[in-house]
């Protein structure tokens, strides 16, 4: 299945169903009063959050969504039917906004978990409420109103534990392969990763998390190059960034040249526990770097191709998840 991040939709809920103008006739009732029942009101749009879901393809090809709307009132003060709301199935992680002022008008983070993007018209009411001492036989009713109608775009941002942050062809889905069952395209050269991936890290006592694969971020992407800002958005979601970055690369010019992107696009993602993964040690002999690396955080060399390291950098994950989760409130 084709993975779909972002989405652009126009919604319009349902109108209320017009108030009823209606009088009582009925035999040997030859002058009965109003009766006119309300109308129904018009239905929502919903998203609704479902954990089986982890793409926004569906809605891709919904372009224009409309609820239904509610049903007029009748006699005998029967009340119109209320419509159906229309309801959106979302991945976990899906984020709202109004497309003219960027508004956030909320986010789906749990399972069942429901968020009105477009509210349905009130019903009008009926002929009934508007008898008076002055007026029997009142012939007007309330028209129901309008249902919001608005343009809304969609982001998916991908929940996981770790997020693997480095430039293109540094390692990443290699070590997403070795370290979960999942299966990323891999290719010696350049963006071989065009989408997000996730995978479940399994350790010994059953303990486990999820790793999610960025497309490899370039220097200036915050501007635009490269595969630009689209896949940034993910990253506000891990609780744990893992930098992985090439031995035969410069390592710390690489690691401060991806911090520059993170916080030229939100510096407060600097805050999130950071480590960083030397990869492709095998590449060099012995194991061996002749570079002096001075960082201000944990750096673990390993090989995704021989396993080197892959148990330490697996604990060394889980430690720093299990420092975030305590300073939860």
């Amino acid at each position: 299945m084709r993975f779909a991040d972002y989405a652009k939709i126009y919604v319009t809920a349902g109108k209320g169903g017009d108030g009823s103008v209606h009088f009582r006739r009925e035999k040997y009732v030859p002058k009965g009063g109003p009766d006119g029942g309300d109308g129904g009101d018009g239905g929502n749009v919903i998203l609704k959050g479902n954990p089986q879901l982890n793409t926004l393809l569906d809605l891709r090809y919904r372009k224009f969504i409309k609820a239904e709307d509610g049903v007029p009132g009748e006699g005998s003060k029967r009340k119109g039917a209320d419509a159906d709301d229309e309801i959106l199935e979302v991945p976990l992680g899906t984020v709202a906004y109004e497309a003219d002022s960027r508004k956030r008008l909320g986010e789906i983070t749990e399972e069942g978990g429901t968020l009105v993007i477009a509210k349905g018209g009130k019903g009008g009411r009926g002929n009934w409420h508007f008898r008076s001492s002055t007026n029997q036989t009142p012939k007007e009713a309330e028209e129901g109103t309008a249902g919001e109608e608005r343009v809304v775009e969609i982001e998916l941002k991908l929940i996981a534990d770790v997020g693997l942050v480095g430039f293109p062809n540094a390692g990443k889905s290699t070590l997403l392969s070795t370290l979960s069952a999942a299966k990323p395209k891999i290719g010696n050269y350049p963006f071989t990763t065009l989408q997000p991936n996730l995978g479940v890290v399994t350790l010994e006592d059953f303990r486990t998390f999820v790793i999610a694969d960025i497309p490899g971020i370039i220097e200036d992407a915050h501007e635009g190059k490269g595969l630009g800002i689209q896949f940034l958005r993910h990253i506000e979601r891990n609780n744990v960034l893992l930098f992985l970055i090439s031995s035969q690369s410069d390592v710390e010019y690489e690691y401060k040249t991806l911090l520059n992107e993170l916080k030229s696009y939100r510096a407060d993602l600097l805050e999130k526990p950071r480590l960083v993964g030397i990869t492709k040690m095998d590449l060099i002999k012995n194991y061996e770097l002749e570079q002096d690396i001075e960082l201000d955080v944990p750096v673990i060399p390993i090989s995704a191709a021989t396993g080197y390291n892959i148990d330490s950098l697996k604990e060394a994950i889980w430690k720093h998840i299990q420092q975030v989760e305590k300073s939860e409130p």
